[in-house]
């Protein structure tokens, strides 16, 4: 019927009018006293003594903190993060990424071990720019060297500088997702609250027990 279709689109924009709004500020978002408060870990008071301008900011509303949003554990994010303590040189990751976007140059290193020669590394280069971050290369790493990170704040203008190199590997702060990291989320590992400065603290990816496997799937197959 004429006009009745104006009618619903008109319904819809009344709906979402009065209804909750989920716009999420972010970095920075701007709240009341209250918040403000709890943000600087002050009374109300404490706050206009040590922040003034902030607080009169809070009063109107205004006041601006700095708040990520909401993230799962297992997030996978535009990083990687490395254990090279880890790491024997064996490039499995480089061989199963299907678009071949990681490169590893090594040399055979001084010291011998049991299991056979260990290797340095001299190149480990992810190219982030091509990645679609399938997490195959973690799954494919053999000693649990390789972590998906959790960080996505890696917008930049050139794109030849969203290649990882060795070097920033190496010095990145360690927050690895626990995606494929059932052992991580035993520990109720939270990648924002907490960093990693061993390579024990994350444990070993471990075969499910057949328990846990039953509770997984279902029972016939």
């Amino acid at each position: 019927m004429f006009g009745f279709g104006l009618i619903k689109g008109l319904f819809v924009t009344l709906k979402n009018l009065v209804g909750p709004t989920f716009t999420v500020q972010y970095p920075n978002k701007r709240v009341g006293l209250i918040k403000a408060s709890k943000y600087y870990n002050k009374n109300p008071f404490s706050l206009f003594k040590s922040h003034p301008l902030e607080g009169f900011k809070a009063i109107v509303g205004q006041a601006v903190i700095k708040e990520f949003p909401d993230q799962s554990p297992r997030f996978r994010g535009q990083e990687f993060n490395w254990f090279e303590d880890r790491c024997t040189g064996c490039a499995s990751c480089a061989k199963y990424c299907p678009l071949g976007i990681i490169e590893i140059v090594t040399h055979p290193g001084e010291k011998n071990i049991q299991e056979g020669t260990s290797y340095d590394i001299d190149v480990f280069d992810i190219d982030i720019g091509r990645c679609m971050f399938c997490g195959i290369c973690v799954e494919a790493c053999p000693f649990d060297a390789l972590h998906m990170g959790s960080g996505f704040e890696r917008a930049i203008e050139k794109r030849e500088n969203l290649v990882i190199s060795v070097d920033e590997l190496r010095s990145a702060e360690k927050r690895p997702s626990t995606w494929f990291r059932p052992q991580m989320e035993k520990s109720s590992y939270e990648p924002r609250n907490e960093k990693i400065e061993d390579s024990h603290d994350v444990g070993r990816h471990e075969k499910p027990s057949k328990e846990e496997l039953t509770k997984r799937w279902v029972n016939e197959r």
